[in-house]
């Protein structure tokens, strides 16, 4: 569980990033279940956007997201999620929370 000291760093840090996919209307699949894996192994935090024509609202998309993939939700504002995870990768530079 993230502080709100974390969350609010994590905010800041996730402003400047582009997304790394987005969510439409195929909703949540395997394929991209393992994408957004790899992606917060490689980089911890990454941000998604959602498509107007998705079938479930931004928030209801980033909590499953979150479940599934073993995440914190940092922010959900407007399309856009971010998500947390720490990696596992050894000699890698982790986020300092």
């Amino acid at each position: 569980m993230l502080t709100s000291k974390q969350r609010s760093k994590l905010k800041g840090m996730a402003s400047v990033m582009a997304p790394v996919t987005q969510v439409g209307k195929g909703g949540i699949t395997d394929n991209l279940l393992k994408t957004l894996s790899e992606a917060l192994e490689a980089r911890e935090l990454i941000k998604i956007g959602v498509l107007d024509n998705a079938e479930a609202s931004p928030s209801d998309i980033a909590d499953n997201l979150a479940a599934l993939l073993e995440a914190e939700v940092v922010i959900v504002i407007g399309r856009k999620i971010v998500l947390y995870r720490y990696s596992s990768r050894d000699h890698f530079a982790h986020i300092e929370l």
